[in-house]
């Protein structure tokens, strides 16, 4: 079987997969981080777990780079750059700036978001140095590109704020959780979260591909829910949480 068909059939099956857990996560919250609660099996140190989970991500992109043959135009180029500065930080830099007492997550997150970025990062890049065509040096000046582009760059700048943001609010070896008060979190619970939908949204538009889409929809289906979970457990953790504060969406949900 060639593998365009084999990748075409995954592909359609990550849409239906999306959508179950989408559905799936609005009744049960991921048990990880504050919603991490008994009953999940053996579990793994939460840095350990993070860079597990999390390194697939940028090293299946750049083998699909490296075997690819549509990566000699610049626009290739600048998808592996998002990708890999995206990824490489959340990977291997990001789990070590997180403050506070070792905390665990369930081996099973750790092997689902490991099987996610696998599965994820080889449907995005091998669409992209392989079975895209190419992006013609033209692409870098049509719309598509350069929307996409923006948001991307919008969304990773107010993401990386936001978790900055979060991680001021405890002094190394604190635990525990505050409340914020700046910046984007005067509006919403979870700007981190909403820098991260705008990213992938951003590389869904820039691409204009249906990896991209499939992923951006999956960012949604993970993100909604649990931007949702996070703003009931503060209003249920602080009587005097902010009543006019959104989960996701400033003034609006």
């Amino acid at each position: 079987m060639r593998e365009l068909t084999i990748y075409n059939g995954l592909l359609v099956g990550w849409f239906v997969l999306a959508v179950v857990v989408f559905v799936a996560l609005f009744f049960v919250a991921a048990p990880y981080g504050r919603h991490i609660r008994s009953g999940w099996g053996y579990t793994i140190g939460n840095k350990t777990g993070w860079v597990i989970m999390e390194a697939p991500a940028p090293i299946i992109f750049a083998v699909c780079f490296l075997s690819g043959s549509n990566t000699n135009t610049t626009a290739a180029l600048i998808f592996l750059v998002f990708w890999e500065v995206h990824y490489l930080h959340r990977a291997f830099i990001y789990p070590f700036g997180l403050r506070g007492t070792s905390r665990r997550m369930p081996l099973a997150v750790m092997s689902f978001g490991f099987l996610f970025n696998m599965v994820n990062g080889y449907l995005n890049g091998r669409y992209i140095f392989a079975f895209s065509g190419g992006y013609a040096g033209e692409w870098l000046g049509d719309p598509r590109f350069i929307i996409g582009t923006v948001l991307f760059i919008v969304g990773f700048a107010i993401n990386r704020r936001a978790d900055r943001i979060l991680r001021g609010l405890r002094q190394p070896g604190e635990s525990g959780y505050r409340i914020s008060y700046s910046r984007f979190y005067r509006w919403v619970s979870c700007p981190n979260y909403l820098g991260e939908i705008v990213i992938w949204i951003g590389w869904a538009v820039a691409t204009w591909s249906l990896p991209g889409l499939a992923f951006a929809f999956w960012t949604l289906a993970n993100l909604l829910p649990r931007a949702r979970a996070h703003h009931n457990w503060y209003k249920e953790q602080f009587p005097d949480y902010p009543q006019e504060r959104k989960a996701l969406v400033p003034g609006v949900w």
